[in-house]
């Protein structure tokens, strides 16, 4: 009988241990220590990748990192993934990479030099490389893009693959936008139908930071407004039947909190197709910080209404639970 009890205790015991609940890991924001603006985050190979821009002054933003991981918790981080000793007409201002895996390759599309008339050299560049930390070599040996177009300096690039399997590349600052189209190989420009090759696409109030995604056959196009060193900087968005729009602004989805941070922008959108869950990775400066390059790489869950409409984001310090890949 004593025996009996023992054991009628111990499972008692296991049993209550089971249903002790076991505290949910979160994300936290920031999610890496560093200064790191511009994030294009990515799922490659099984993991999430974010790649940012080195945020300090220009001359020092000569290089890239990267971050990897497989559950948006715990994040390796993956030094100079790509310098200037690799790029050898970048000197300063490396700015907002984007990324596209083809044919088991890694492109690394990247603004360059910050150039302010056709007379100055840089623009958009590529680097290539066989695994997504690099390290990536200078693709081209020369920008992509080097010159002014519709009054759009050439930076903040993102590669869109558009549903026929088509790359298109949204890129432009100084509160003008444009859109190209890509060659396969990533070697040069197509032009488009009626023989342009640069198609001017600027939504309202847009001032940089391009971004598109598809979702439920839409084509969602996003960008940033306000200065990027100040507290308005936000996020906008416009929905249209195809990638050239028109984009009509439908409105701000991502701002400052003053009890947070201020200055919540320049994004990137990942899709986790097993949860369907959307992630809305963007850069912020925190509320003791006035130095305009002290911006930090955040995350927050981003979610739609049942008429499609993204919901306002309200960002956070604890950012997103744990969702492993595999």
């Amino acid at each position: 009988m004593k025996a009996y009890y023992l054991l009628l205790i111990f499972v008692m015991l296991i049993l209550q241990s089971c249903s002790v609940k076991q505290p949910v890991q979160m994300s936290g924001n920031p999610l890496f220590e560093g200064w790191y603006a511009d994030p294009e985050g990515i799922i490659l190979n099984d993991e999430y990748w974010i790649f940012p821009t080195y945020s300090d002054k220009y001359e020092k933003q000569i290089f890239m990192d990267a971050f990897s991981s497989t559950d948006l918790v715990n994040w390796t981080k993956h030094e100079r993934i790509i310098d200037n000793t690799a790029v050898k007409w970048v000197w300063r201002a490396m700015w907002a990479p984007a990324i596209v895996k083809k044919d088991n390759k890694y492109f690394l599309f990247f603004g360059g030099n910050d150039i302010q008339n056709d007379n100055e050299y840089g623009g958009i560049g590529v680097g290539v490389a066989d695994r997504p930390e690099g390290p990536y070599q200078d693709y081209l040996g020369r920008p992509l893009i080097d010159k002014i177009y519709n009054r759009a300096q050439p930076i903040d690039q993102f590669v869109f693959q558009d549903k026929d399997g088509s790359y298109y590349m949204y890129y432009g600052g100084w509160g003008r936008c444009n859109v190209v189209k890509l060659k396969d190989d990533f070697t040069g420009l197509l032009p488009f139908e009626d023989g342009t090759y640069y198609r001017e696409v600027t939504p309202e109030n847009y001032t940089e930071g391009p971004f598109m995604f598809i979702r439920d056959g839409k084509y969602y196009f996003m960008w940033s407004e306000g200065g990027w060193g100040g507290p308005d900087y936000s996020v906008a968005y416009a929905i249209a039947d195809n990638p050239f729009g028109p984009f009509k602004r439908i409105g701000k989805i991502l701002q400052q909190d003053p009890e947070i941070a201020t200055g919540a922008g320049h994004h990137s959108v990942i899709h986790e197709p097993k949860s369907d869950k959307y992630y809305i990775i963007y850069h912020r400066r925190p509320l003791t910080e006035t130095d305009g390059n002290h911006r930090a790489t955040c995350i927050d869950e981003m979610t739609f209404d049942k008429h499609g409409y993204i919901n306002p984001v309200k960002i956070t310090f604890e950012g997103v639970k744990s969702n492993p890949l595999k």
